[in-house]
Order: structure tokens, then C-alpha cells, then sequence
């Protein structure tokens, strides 16, 4: 078991070469968004783009997609036709991730559930999208939700979660809320071997494991209770996927750093912060 510390943004962040191109450090997918939620994908896109990925692309239905576009000229948007992501959109979902594996040479990842619904045919085109890729990928949220019903999709994948307590009790069945550090710990270690995946059970602290090594992350504050703070965690791990970190250490400098920007956010609007302003900090987290 390790803390974590600020030694691993020089790990994950070392000096670029001067002879850098267009999607070296790389494209990112975001799969999320409804009818009724946009500010998900958007807050996990922007989040990524401050950690330093050199592109996203937010893959929403058409309302969620046309409202996302117009946050940012930074943000590109493809809509999906209809409400909601369903089983007719995955052909589509596939070819867009082909396409952005061959134009960054393989420097690609994607993020999926916010805002996307649980719907039972948002919750099979999720489960038929995860099951056909071989990227990494940061499930979050309504993801979360659908994996949990088919948890051996998770195996043999390059994927990460990233639930709060109730989501790991979605996956798991176990209530941690009253378990000992140690116990959590244990918990979320044994989930985490069996399925052979890579876990961040969001808290105080926050207990990052593949099932073998154990990271714990202390950054953060009680402001980052508001909404929006797990779409930045997701759009920094995503963001560090892309640019090809190894999965362990992609998910504990996203926790390092999401909760070392909520912390200067927090320094100054304290009750006021938002998930907007965490990320403007982020690129003052990476440089401390």
C-alpha cells in the first residue's frame, strides 16, 4: 500500500520533444449524453483537454451533441440521431473509434457513461460497444450500471472504473460506507483480482487497485461533493489513457491531480466551487 504523491506527475508528465506533432499525446473518445444531460461529456472532454490530450470527440445524441459544441470551439461533438444512444447507433460507435485509432496510431481511449441513461437498450448498446473494443477505456457512472450485470466483460481488458460508494455496491453487492479503511481496501482488492481489472473506489481516501498494488490519494476536499468533479476525474484518466499510461498509473495521477485542482479551487470560492472551476485549475495542479 502507497500514498500518493507529487512524484508522479513527473512520471506521467515528462518533458515534450521539440519535433511534436498533432495526436503524439492523444485522441480521446467520450461517449455520454442524453435527451436530458449534456454537461457530463462536455466537463469530462474539457477536463481532458487540460490534462493535455491532443483531441477529443464527444460522441452524444444529436441535443446533448449540439448543445456540447457550443461550450467550447476547443470541442467537437458528433451527433447520434434520436434521444439516446441505442443498439442502431453502435456500428457507427465502432467505425468512429476504428477511425480514431488509425489517424493517432493507436494513442486513443475512451470514456463512457455520463449522462448516457439506464435505459435497458442505452444498457446493452454500452455492454455491445465494450465487448467489441480493445482500447483502454474509463467506465464511469450509467456504464457502471451496465457492467454490473455482465462484470466478465471486464476481463482481459485494458479498463478502468472509477464508481463512488453506492456504484460499487451496484457492481459488487458489498456496502463499504461503514467498513474500516483496511476493510475497503480489502474489498475493493479482491473485486478488482477477480475480475482482473483496475478500480478507483471514489473517497476519502480514495483507494486505487489492480488487484495486487494498492495506491491510496488524499487530494481533495469536502467542496468537491458538487456535481461534475467524477466527469473531470474521468476526462484526466481518459486524457492520460490516450497518451498511452499505463492503466495504474493513468487512474492515480487523475485522482492526484482532480483532487489537487479541486483543492486550489476550493482555496478561493470555497461553498461556490464548481466543476468548471476545478478544471481551470488543473493545469496549475500538474505544474505544482
Amino acid at each position: 500500500m502507497e500514498y500518493i504523491d507529487k512524484k508522479i506527475l513527473k512520471e506521467i508528465y515528462p518533458p515534450r520533444p521539440d519535433n511534436s506533432h498533432k495526436y503524439d499525446f492523444g485522441y480521446l473518445l467520450i461517449i455520454g449524453g442524453s435527451q436530458l444531460y449534456s454537461g457530463s461529456p462536455a466537463l469530462a472532454a474539457m477536463a481532458a483537454m487540460r490534462a493535455g490530450v491532443d483531441l477529443t470527440l464527444v460522441i452524444s445524441p444529436e441535443r446533448a451533441a449540439n448543445i456540447i459544441a457550443s461550450f467550447s470551439p476547443d470541442l467537437i461533438a458528433y451527433p447520434l440521431k434520436g434521444h439516446d444512444i441505442e443498439p442502431s447507433h453502435l456500428s457507427v460507435l465502432l467505425s468512429l473509434t476504428e477511425g480514431a485509432k488509425k489517424v493517432s496510431k493507436g494513442k486513443t481511449a475512451v470514456v463512457i457513461g455520463g449522462g448516457l441513461g439506464r435505459d435497458e437498450s442505452v444498457q446493452e448498446t454500452i455492454r455491445s460497444y465494450l465487448t467489441k473494443i480493445d482500447i483502454p477505456a474509463v467506465i464511469d457512472a450509467d456504464a457502471i450500471w451496465a457492467i454490473s450485470t455482465q462484470k466478465d466483460i471486464l476481463k482481459k481488458k485494458q479498463f478502468v472504473l472509477t464508481p463512488h460508494t453506492y456504484e460499487f455496491f451496484v457492481l459488487s453487492g458489498i456496502n463499504v460506507d461503514k467498513l474500516t479503511l483496511d476493510e475497503k481496501i480489502k474489498v475493493v482488492k479482491d473485486f478488482a483480482r477477480e475480475f482482473e481489472t483496475i478500480i478507483l473506489l471514489k473517497g476519502n481516501p480514495d483507494i486505487i487497485t489492480d488487484g495486487e498494488r494498492v495506491f491510496l490519494n488524499k487530494t481533495g476536499c469536502p467542496f468537491l461533493t458538487v456535481g461534475g468533479t467524477g466527469d473531470t476525474l474521468a476526462g484526466i484518466t481518459g486524457a492520460l489513457l490516450a497518451r498511452r499510461k499505463e492503466p495504474l498509473k493513468a487512474l492515480s495521477g487523475a485522482a492526484y491531480i482532480n483532487g489537487l485542482a479541486g483543492e486550489l479551487a476550493s482555496k478561493k470560492l470555497k461553498e461556490g466551487v464548481l466543476a468548471t472551476d476545478l478544471i481551470r485549475y488543473i493545469p496549475e495542479a500538474i505544474k505544482r
